[in-house]
């Protein structure tokens, strides 16, 4: 489900989708009885960073008072932001980047990787009827295939007294950096990996939602 002008919807409406985000199904209740449907879904949604569109954008002309920044951002509760696993800042792409010629990595070969990746994943719980990716992982299968040296965990754990992340954000740090790993073919999660999926937390670091 792609969800474009994120904060443009509105609050309550976005509220009901942490249920679904977390437990991977949908409940509806009624005065004589309660239904739960399963109800696993990808979500991606986008959004400006400020009603002007520049928010952190050092060039840029100001158009939005602080005030009005924080009200807009405040549009999306932290919970919610919480319960998604990759937040990505887009930078202005300047016009030297525009005009080159030089091509990136083409999207067949992006394709093979995450097939491969994916591969990986299935094999790793063919045993399971409930799981078959990373993001599906529970506690148990986290503390299974996440394990972290000395080194990965010491980088983690600055990550998250610095940002003040949540627990239900550690787990998702772990999950990210496992599929980066399998992305690799890397067995084990290194301290790069952690320090990417670390990178993703967007919308955890100062300046946004205070």
């Amino acid at each position: 489900m792609f969800l474009d002008e994120l904060p443009e919807f509105k609050r309550e409406v976005l509220e009901v989708m942490r249920q679904p985000l977390e437990d991977r199904e949908v409940t509806i209740s009624r005065a004589k009885f309660t239904v739960t449907y399963p109800s696993s879904f990808m979500l991606v949604a986008s959004m400006n960073p400020s009603p002007g569109g520049y928010f952190n954008d050092p060039d840029a002309p100001v158009t939005s008072s602080p005030a009005e920044m924080q009200r807009y951002l405040s549009k999306i509760s932290g919970p919610l932001l919480d319960r998604i696993d990759i937040h990505i800042e887009v930078t202005p792409v300047p016009f030297d980047k525009l005009s080159e010629e030089r091509r990136g990595e083409s999207s067949v070969d992006i394709r093979k990787r995450v097939t491969i990746a994916r591969d990986i994943q299935t094999a790793r719980f063919s045993e399971s009827q409930k799981i078959h990716y990373n993001a599906q992982m529970g506690v148990k299968q986290i503390r299974k295939y996440c394990a972290l040296d000395e080194a990965s965990k010491e980088l983690l754990k600055t990550a998250m007294e610095r940002l003040n992340l949540s627990a239900r954000a550690y787990d998702r740090i772990l999950k990210v950096s496992r599929t980066i790993a399998d992305l690799e073919g890397a067995e084990s999660i290194k301290g790069d990996h952690i320090s990417e999926a670390i990178q993703y937390r967007s919308l955890d670091r100062d300046g946004w939602l205070g």
